[in-house]
C-alpha cells in the first residue's frame, strides 16, 4: 500500500487535474492513486497516515456538496462519515482552488474548512502557503499572513500552477518524506 493518501472533491474536474498532477510526480509506493471522496469509504481515507486532500471552494465559501447545486455528493456528504474519527498522529496537506477574480471575498475558504475539521480530530496539517502572488479581498484560509495549505486560481492564474505545486510540494516533503 502508498504511503501517502490523495483525496479530492471536485464539482468541475479541476481539483481531480491537480490530483492528477501531484499523483504524476510520484510511484504507487509512494502515492495513492487519487480518488474522488464521492468514492470511497471511511476506513480507507483512515488507512492512511499521511494525506492530501483538496477541494474547490463553492459559493459564499463552502465545501462542495449537495446543497451548494454540486450534482454528485463532495466533502459535505464525506466529512459526517469522519465525525468520531481519532485523527491524532496523523498529518495532513491540504490545497484549494479558488476564483479570486470571481469570488475576491472567499478565496479558498475551503482550505480553512477541511483544516478545522482535521486539526479538530487531532491531526497535523503542513504545507502553509504564502498569499504573495494573489488578488483577493479575503480568505477565511488566511492564517498569521499566510494561507492554511496551498492556494491555487486555474481560473486567472492556471500558468503558475505547475510551478507552485512543485514549490508546495518541495514544503511538506520533509513532513511526508517524499522523494522529490
Amino acid at each position: 500500500m502508498a504511503r501517502v493518501g490523495l483525496f479530492f472533491g471536485t464539482t468541475t474536474g479541476k481539483s481531480r487535474k491537480v490530483a492528477k498532477m501531484i499523483k504524476k510526480k510520484f510511484d504507487d509506493e509512494v502515492m495513492a492513486k487519487p480518488v474522488n471522496v464521492n468514492r470511497v469509504e471511511a476506513e480507507e481515507f483512515l488507512s492512511y497516515d499521511f494525506l492530501i486532500i483538496g477541494s474547490p471552494t463553492m459559493g459564499e465559501g463552502e465545501l462542495p456538496g449537495l446543497s451548494s447545486d454540486c450534482e454528485e455528493e463532495s466533502w459535505e456528504e464525506f466529512l459526517p462519515k469522519l465525525e468520531d474519527a481519532d485523527m491524532t498522529g496523523k498529518t495532513v496537506a491540504i490545497y484549494g482552488l479558488g476564483d479570486q477574480v470571481g469570488y475576491p471575498d472567499e478565496f479558498v475558504d475551503a482550505i480553512k474548512e477541511l483544516y478545522d475539521f482535521v486539526t479538530e480530530r487531532g491531526a497535523k496539517v503542513v504545507g502553509a502557503w504564502p498569499v504573495d502572488g494573489y488578488e483577493f479581498e479575503h480568505s477565511e484560509a488566511v492564517v498569521d499572513g499566510k494561507f492554511l495549505g496551498l492556494a491555487l486560481d486555474l481560473d486567472n492564474q492556471s500558468a503558475q500552477t505547475e510551478a507552485r505545486l512543485d514549490a508546495w510540494l518541495s514544503i511538506i516533503a520533509p513532513a511526508f518524506d517524499l522523494p522529490l
